[in-house]
């Protein structure tokens, strides 16, 4: 059956700054962003999630799947170095590889997603490069970056990478009460596309992103 499916991948730093609270935070959010998002079978039909970790090397700690069928979520722990540029080429690599296997398998994809979250300054040398590709408009997949940082990022920073409101240096949200945002926002989103889907000759659906940063755009999750 074909299916519209908005990959959304989780992007956190691994490294040894995040460990103690900002971790844990991460991985107290993680069990409610998979009730919120894996209990309604409408929006985990469509919403497939996916993390990635990253320190001194990256990997995929969970592949892109449907949170209904996903039993527990990998817990991050934190140690090393970071380095964003891997993080950012092994991001470009597997959304890449999971949109030719959707659209092979017959499904249509909307704009995948991507929370990025991480607590420093994207200093390393490769930050530049390896971001650049993965905003680069003439690649296909062109994801919204729904980044949320924290720490010691400060607004210059968070122009450079935020999309949208949950990237607050101030700390008046925290990494949980973010991922429940957009959890929420992702949900209500999705559900209300019922009657647009409905409505529309193709059956296509434009999904709303959250609230945006002042001076950005997110670009629609249209079907790409």
């Amino acid at each position: 059956m074909t299916q519209q499916i908005l990959p959304f991948y989780l992007v956190c730093d691994e490294s040894a700054s995040m460990d103690g609270v900002p971790v844990q935070a991460i991985n107290d959010a993680l069990p409610d962003l998979h009730r919120t998002i894996g209990a309604n079978p409408v929006v985990s039909d469509k919403a497939h999630f996916a993390i990635i970790a990253f320190n001194h090397e990256s990997k995929v700690l969970l592949p892109l799947s449907d949170l209904s069928d996903v039993d527990s979520l990998p817990a991050l722990q934190a140690s090393g170095g970071t380095s964003y540029g891997e993080a950012f080429r092994l991001l470009r690599e597997t959304i890449t590889q999971d949109v030719d296997r959707l659209k092979q398998a017959g499904h249509k994809v909307y704009r995948p997603a991507v929370f990025f979250l991480s607590d420093g300054y994207p200093g390393d040398s490769d930050w530049d490069v390896a971001y650049k590709q993965v905003t680069d408009l003439s690649w296909g997949p062109h994801p919204n970056i729904l980044a949320f940082g924290f720490g010691q990022a400060d607004p210059q920073v968070i122009q450079q990478v935020a999309t949208v409101q949950a990237f607050m240096a101030d700390g008046t949200l925290n990494p949980a009460q973010a991922l429940q945002e957009f959890a929420r926002s992702l949900t209500n989103s999705i559900v209300n596309s019922g009657n647009q889907a409905a409505s529309s000759p193709d059956g296509a659906v434009t999904l709303s992103m959250p609230d945006q940063v002042p001076g950005y755009t997110a670009l629609p999750a249209d079907q790409l």
